[in-house]
């Protein structure tokens, strides 16, 4: 890997640079290369990474990380504030009509620069997110429906804090803030309004620029799960074609400055067989898939509302029939935050569902096929998304488990169709244990703080939301199978956990109050953030051992 210098704004690479020390795609390929090698990974989310209190702190987590031989991490490039902080992190100052970078070496993007050589030290590949999809505030005019049955309120960052800034993920600034920054009043105003994307560019020159000859970067993910909606509302004309004409824009500004790099989306992964293309697939590529992909998967239909209509029929043919050769399941479990149905229900066909009609305004395979777009990019998260419908002959896990295997089969194909490698950019389900601090994506609160202590109750009216250590264990285990079987060219768990760190009073690793209500200015023995996914814990060695057990099998040379 090449070093960068601290503080140093880095210009366009020199002819000479040696492009076999980038990982990148060759025409036509499900995989990535580097170094002259193939190179597939297992990695790690830590959207924190970078706001931790101390450099030692970084370097400490990223060597734990490489000790589990995992050789990706994704975290956030971002740090959008809408005033200046008094202690912390942030990298961009976004109010009234301007933006402004924050070039301080303690607290500005100079921590970048430091985190990324100790990435390089440790053998780790960096995948850079350049915004967030999700920053909601109280007053924020949103038309998404609840996932819950309890009222997901938000709080004020700036006023009413009941966690400190940058412990949940979407607490970094993001798409929204420079909408409310600039005065606009929906959120597909980031994709349309000149002047604010203008100023995203500007904002992603300057990080993008600084690193065009890093070698420790992956690549560049233009945004976290973009889509139409978020805490802010989007307009009725906002549609799949709005979301790929603004990647294609990004996608080529990101290359012209940075011709190193690759550029994925970090999209949801959403799907629209019916949905007019901007780029459109013509003739199909040379397919060279990954060593793990057999040769009759070379083979892939074009995805139709059809089949994937046949194929949820044929499916569920099959279940109904092995559950009359078997008793049914006792009981289930709530995921994504609702009762789910019982195993003997019957339930309607719901349609396409939300994953597969383009109604969040993403489609994953146009932006796959955008020129400057060099890998694509999904993620899994049951809890909050809905893949499929509910198979009433399957419990509320194994559906779980089922519509993750087919949504990981769904891109595999996807990257056999248009010839560009796949990633899995985060999946994760929330344990029972970890259903107090579940805070999901689009809000500020944890909706079953109060509901429950690990898989005991409170309300003696509902099941524990959640799955259980074992179950989350096994969904992974299967998950990051069928990601192998299926030739993804990496997967990206989400997230990791970590003790030990030091902990500052008003930062995102703040210090526990004593039992006399006395805060301490500074300790050591915070630990990370968790929107409740963590994976540290009691659990942790298992779940870790299941990560490490998926390494060896898709990256046995890395």
């Amino acid at each position: 890997m090449t070093s960068i210098r601290a503080g140093r704004q880095i210009q366009s690479p020199p002819p000479t640079v040696d492009k076999s020390h980038f990982v990148s795609s060759p025409p036509g390929s499900t995989g990535f290369r580097v170094n002259n090698s193939d190179f597939r990974f297992i990695g790690t989310n830590a959207y924190w990474l970078p706001a931790l209190n101390s450099d030692q702190d970084i370097d400490n987590v990223l060597g734990n990380i490489s000790l589990a031989n995992i050789t990706v991490v994704r975290t956030w490039a971002f740090n959008d504030v809408p005033e200046i902080p008094e202690n912390g992190t942030w990298f961009q100052l976004v109010a009234n009509g301007t933006t402004s970078i924050n070039l301080n070496e303690t607290t500005g993007v100079p921590k970048l620069d430091r985190m990324i050589s100790m990435a390089e030290k440790h053998g780790i590949y960096l995948l850079l997110s350049l915004t967030n999809n999700w920053n909601p505030l109280p007053l924020d005019n949103t038309t998404i429906n609840s996932t819950s049955s309890h009222a997901l309120f938000r709080r004020d960052v700036l006023t009413n804090n009941s966690l400190p800034r940058n412990t949940l993920s979407n607490d970094y600034g993001g798409m929204d803030a420079y909408v409310r920054a600039f005065g606009a009043d929906s959120h597909d105003a980031f994709y349309t309004n000149e002047t604010i994307i203008t100023a995203f560019e500007n904002y992603t020159m300057n990080i993008v620029s600084r690193y065009v000859n890093s070698t420790a970067i992956l690549g560049w993910e233009i945004a976290n799960d973009p889509r139409c909606n978020s805490s802010i509302g989007a307009t009725p004309i906002c549609n799949t074609t709005t979301i790929t004409r603004w990647h294609s824009r990004i996608a080529q500004f990101i290359k012209t400055i940075d011709p190193n790099h690759l550029v994925s989306s970090g999209s949801q992964g959403f799907f629209c067989a019916d949905c007019p293309k901007l780029f459109p697939k013509t003739a199909p590529p040379p397919s060279r898939p990954s060593p793990a992909v057999s040769s009759r998967q070379n083979k892939v239909e074009p995805l139709t509302k059809k089949r994937i209509l046949q194929e949820r029929k044929e499916a569920r043919k099959k279940t109904r029939a092995s559950k009359l050769q078997s008793d049914p399941p006792s009981s289930g479990v709530r995921v994504r935050g609702k009762w789910v149905a019982t195993p003997t229900r019957r339930q309607d066909d719901v349609g396409m569902g939300s994953a597969f009609d383009g109604s969040e305004g993403v489609d994953s395979e146009d932006i796959l096929n955008i020129p400057q777009i060099g890998f694509g990019s999904f993620q899994l998260f049951p809890d909050q998304n809905s893949y499929a419908p509910d198979d009433p002959n399957l419990s509320a896990f194994n559906n779980t488990l089922q519509a993750g295997l087919d949504w990981i089969k769904r891109h595999g194909e996807a990257g056999q169709m248009f010839g560009k490698p796949i990633t899995l950019t985060g999946f994760g389900l929330v344990t029972q244990d970890n259903a107090p601090s579940f805070v999901p994506f689009n809000s500020t609160v944890a909706p079953f703080a109060n509901d429950q202590i690990g898989n005991l109750t409170l309300n003696a009216t509902q099941l524990p939301f959640g799955v259980t250590d074992q179950q989350r264990d096994d969904a992974y285990a299967q998950w990051l199978q069928q990601g192998i079987l299926s030739g993804l060219a990496g997967m990206i768990q989400y997230q990791w956990g970590q003790g030990n760190l030091t902990a500052v009073n008003g930062t995102a690793i703040s210090p526990i109050i004593d039992e006399n209500g006395i805060v301490p200015v500074q300790t050591q023995d915070g630990l990370s953030p968790s929107d409740g996914y963590s994976i540290v814990g009691q659990a942790q060695e298992a779940v870790q051992g299941v990560i490490q057990g998926a390494v060896q099998q898709f990256a046995p040379d890395s």
